[in-house]
């Protein structure tokens, strides 16, 4: 048989890959002889650049040593450079919320890490670009990510005000003059929301609270936002515009990036539809599996499309609103346990899946 087995991460316990090598593992010890195909997923949130390039052996992982964390801190960057001539960076890299360690910074949390990544991706000769937004530690607007790249947001004194969504309020010109083009062939910004930038439905008062923003933060947050979109003009009810913190907004009004659903474009760059063609089973799954995973998540993307090719879908979760998954939980009979060794009930559910196959085919 050949099976494809594509799970999303199972968040905080197994990145998608490891999730994805457990399976295989419990499979291959009952059924030896089978064609397993792994294809880890990622909806273009944290994973979107390993996934991808686990499925691009020739693409190259790029570090970029020294680049401005959320908090300003300097943290590890990195880009994905593919065969094409694109590349790749994840936001969460070098711009996402656990870099501050459990002390959120919602004021003053800045997105110029992805920048700078960004700047050494087109230093390298990208030709086009992909932004996986999602996890992010700030409400800025994409204002540091631009600043990075020759953007300046300047307050009344003429001065460049201070990085954070915080600071967004005092904004009195935005200076584009020295803005760094974008590459020949696009950008194109993964995210799998589609909240406009600001009002009851935008990133401030949707996901600031996520970011540690109280109520008076998410009001000077949002007052920020209003006043960098009428300084920075574009579509701030764009659907998706209040990605991460508002920086798929940026991308999209300064270098005319396009937004679009992240599942979807995942699976693209990953081949899914070629490798499910003529499989016999497909294998996904992420940590909790209820209705929202049908909304524009890897896992849904993964059983839309197997579906689409006839191809039997099959989901592990960590647990599951639907009796039709096969949770960890109900193979641990303990949550805590089945968090704690997760690839080993990932495994067991490998196995499990492999002899309930054996046995249809008896």
């Amino acid at each position: 048989m050949r099976i494809v087995l594509a799970p999303d991460s199972f968040k905080g316990t197994a990145t998608a890959a490891e999730a994805a090598r457990a399976l295989a593992d419990g499979w291959h010890s009952v059924r030896p002889g089978d064609q397993l195909l792994s294809l880890p997923m990622a909806d273009g949130g944290e994973g979107t650049l390993d996934a991808v390039a686990t499925a691009h052996p020739g693409a190259t992982v790029h570090e970029v040593p020294g680049c401005t964390g959320p908090d300003g801190r300097p943290v590890p960057g990195r880009y994905l450079l593919l065969p094409d001539g694109s590349a790749l960076v994840e936001l969460a890299t070098a711009s996402g919320l656990p870099l501050l360690e459990g002390r959120p910074a919602p004021l003053a949390a800045t997105t110029r890490g992805t920048g700078e990544a960004i700047a050494a991706a087109l230093d390298a000769g990208a030709t086009a670009l992909t932004v996986a937004l999602g996890g992010s530690a700030s409400t800025d607007g994409g204002a540091g990510l631009l600043s990075a790249l020759g953007l300046r947001v300047l307050g009344p004194s003429g001065a460049p005000l201070p990085d954070g969504g915080g600071a967004l309020s005092a904004a009195w010109r935005i200076d584009t003059r020295r803005l760094r083009p974008g590459p020949p062939g696009g950008v194109r910004l993964l995210t799998d929301v589609t909240n406009p930038l600001h009002g009851p439905d935008g990133a401030a008062a949707v996901y600031g609270p996520q970011k540690g923003a109280g109520p008076a933060e998410i009001g000077l947050l949002e007052d920020g936002l209003r006043r960098y979109a009428g300084l920075l003009g574009g579509d701030p009810d764009q659907p998706g515009a209040g990605a991460a913190g508002g920086t798929a907004y940026g991308l999209a009004t300064a270098w005319g990036a396009r937004i679009t659903p992240g599942a979807a474009a995942v699976a693209d760059l990953l081949g899914l539809d070629a490798a499910i063609a003529g499989a016999d089973l497909v294998v996904t799954g992420e940590g909790r599996f209820d209705a929202t995973s049908l909304l524009g998540k890897a896992v849904g993307e993964v059983m839309a499309r197997a579906r689409r090719a006839a191809v039997p879908v099959r989901v592990v979760a960590g647990d599951s609103t639907d009796h039709r998954a096969l949770t960890l939980l109900s193979l641990a009979g303990d949550s805590g346990d089945a968090q704690r060794r997760a690839a080993h009930w990932l495994e067991l559910a490998g196995r499990h899946l492999a002899h309930s196959v054996g046995r249809a085919a008896r």
